[in-house]
């Protein structure tokens, strides 16, 4: 099994190790001084106390590589649109793709059925780019739950977790699905096929959409996020809204608001990816974990007042930061 990693960052780098090590033929696409580490050094995990390195091809250009049976696309989604034209060297009849990151995904309306079965979602994909230049029915749903930070380039450390759900929009159980998940959980993740993805992707999404704008404008880790009271208080009003959308839309959420809000916190002093972004100077991925769940509620007609206020605020303080508007791919 052929497998690219698009954006071998925190996320796609621990999960290239994890494949690599499994016995899967992984190639990466990195940037930067990070790319330059792993061509010199290889790829180092740091995970539960141990260290492993591996040494993959990495590349800044996929006309490096071939065709490809799966590309785990984990680059921010604002990125996405970006690195959309440039996939054709990897994408051949038959290969899937994963888009393993946070937020709304772009393909969201892909045989959902119903009246909004293939509508674009404007602010993910104004241009249609990732329609067209990916194209929904390569999709594998994918959530990505683990937390991983890179702590010099090279090197990635694993924080928390090893939970990446997998399903096909129209929530059939397909060869393509069934084999990924199945080498993922010979890598030692927790890669169930789920029929309902969007159900995952909303719990995700609940903490995404709330937690990582919050620590936007505060600087607070998850477990200060949820120990204060007043600011627990405003992450359970947009997830109240955030659960109103979802529902509208057919969404079954399986866990309550606050055990959501219980397990965000629980991941302890870990900063969100878009805290770190901020702090390292990088566009913040803000339209896909909150600015889209604003456009899904009017769209549903569910208001979202909370939500409408803490983006404002947050995309402000990223202008401010220079890290808005999000239109570099520096994912």
């Amino acid at each position: 099994m052929k497998i690219c990693i698009y954006g071998a960052g925190a996320i796609g780098g621990y999960l290239g190790a994890r494949l690599s090590r499994a016995g899967v033929d992984v190639s990466l696409i990195a940037r930067g001084p990070h790319l330059r580490a792993i061509q010199e050094n290889g790829l180092t995990l740091r995970e539960g106390g141990r260290e492993i390195k591996v040494r993959l091809p990495c590349s800044d250009n996929p006309a490096d590589f071939s065709f490809q049976d799966y590309v785990i696309i984990s680059v921010k989604a604002h990125a996405a649109s970006l690195i959309a034209p440039k996939m054709a060297p990897l994408l051949g009849p038959n290969t899937a793709v994963v888009p393993a990151m946070n937020g709304v995904p772009w393909w969201y309306f892909y045989k959902i059925g119903g009246e909004l079965d293939g509508r674009r979602i404007e602010i993910l994909d104004p241009d249609g780019i990732q329609w067209k230049h990916i194209g929904p029915e390569r999709v594998i749903g994918c959530v990505i739950y683990p937390a991983a930070e890179i702590v010099e380039p090279g090197v990635i450390q694993h924080v928390a977790l090893n939970r990446v759900p997998l399903g096909e929009p129209d929530g059939s159980r397909t060869d393509r699905v069934t084999a990924l998940s199945e080498t993922m959980i010979a890598a030692g993740l927790r890669a169930p096929v789920r029929s309902r993805i969007r159900d995952d992707i909303w719990v995700k999404l609940w903490g995404n959409m709330s937690f990582n704008p919050i620590s936007v404008l505060t600087g607070a880790t998850l477990q200060e996020i949820g120990a204060d009271p007043e600011i627990r208080s405003i992450v359970r009003t947009m997830m109240i809204e955030a659960r109103s959308i979802g529902e509208a839309l057919g969404v079954r959420f399986p866990i309550d608001v606050e055990r959501r809000i219980d397990g965000g916190t629980q991941v302890g002093d870990h900063k969100t990816s878009t805290l770190q972004d901020l702090e390292a100077g990088k566009s913040l991925e803000l339209d896909a974990l909150l600015g889209a769940v604003c456009e899904l509620g009017r769209l549903v007609g569910v208001e979202t007042p909370a939500s409408d206020v803490i983006n404002a605020l947050a995309r402000q303080r990223a202008i401010t930061a220079g890290c808005y508007p999000a239109g570099q791919d520096d994912g």
